[in-house]
């Protein structure tokens, strides 16, 4: 007996930092994987795509389908952060940020859906963040989208359980990506990167591949039983 055609995953964001562990695990798993991003991949096979831009999802999801068919698993791990004191943000920088962050889960969630539909069998993980839990001073616009993802993430899963589709959020933790290095050089983590782990029960920052660890169960076979989830990967800080 043949074994059954390889699952086609898309991950937006996935040029870089979580994405790209996320992308490269789920290769690793045996899925046919596209990446989304507005920058290139470093093996030059992603397709450019600004998740703020539905006919530029549309058509890359139309490609996808051409080259490895329908898509049952999408991955939300595009994001854009930002460090501005409140009563100093521009709306046009608020609104940036939302449309990156909440938006292009919108378009890329409905632009998918479809197949996930009519094959009566999906997994939508969308990458939120810890900061939803607890703020973060100078990043308002980011923590409100990142915030409304996870309330989208949880009526999705209501409403598309039934139809064998789940939805869930992982909102890393202290994860040693560029955004990180940033908020550091900015002085906004209040206090080092070293100072944080002392304060981290397992007394380490995270790496991207622990975030992709999580994404890799929650679109398997055996996560069918878990949706409507926010599932912090954070060392036990924010739990």
């Amino acid at each position: 007996m043949s074994a059954p055609p390889a699952r086609t995953a898309v991950v937006t964001g996935g040029a870089s930092g979580i994405g790209r562990a996320i992308a490269r695990r789920l290769a690793a798993e045996g899925l046919n994987v596209a990446v989304f991003d507005i920058a290139s991949t470093e093996d030059g096979d992603g397709l450019l795509v600004d998740v703020t831009d539905r006919a530029q999802v549309d058509k890359a999801a139309d490609t996808v389908r051409e080259r490895y068919g329908p898509v049952s698993v999408l991955v939300n791990a595009a994001g854009q952060d930002g460090f501005t004191r409140f009563a100093e943000l521009p709306f046009a920088d608020w609104q940036r940020v939302v449309d990156i962050n909440l938006n292009g889960v919108f378009h890329c969630v409905q632009s998918v859906l479809p197949d996930m539909w009519e094959g009566r069998w999906g997994r939508i993980v969308n990458i939120s963040s810890s900061s939803a839990h607890s703020g973060q001073p100078f990043m308002a616009h980011y923590v409100a989208a990142k915030s409304a993802v996870n309330g989208l993430t949880k009526s999705l899963a209501l409403e598309l359980g039934p139809r064998g589709i789940t939805v869930n959020a992982v909102p890393p933790g202290f994860i040693d990506t560029p955004m990180l290095r940033t908020a550091e050089q900015r002085q906004r983590l209040g206090g080092t990167v070293e100072e944080h782990i002392a304060r981290t029960p397992v007394r380490r920052v995270g790496r991207p591949e622990d975030i992709a660890a999580t994404c890799a169960f929650l679109v398997s076979e055996e996560a069918g039983y878990i949706t409507g989830q926010i599932i912090g990967v954070n060392g036990g800080r924010n739990t």
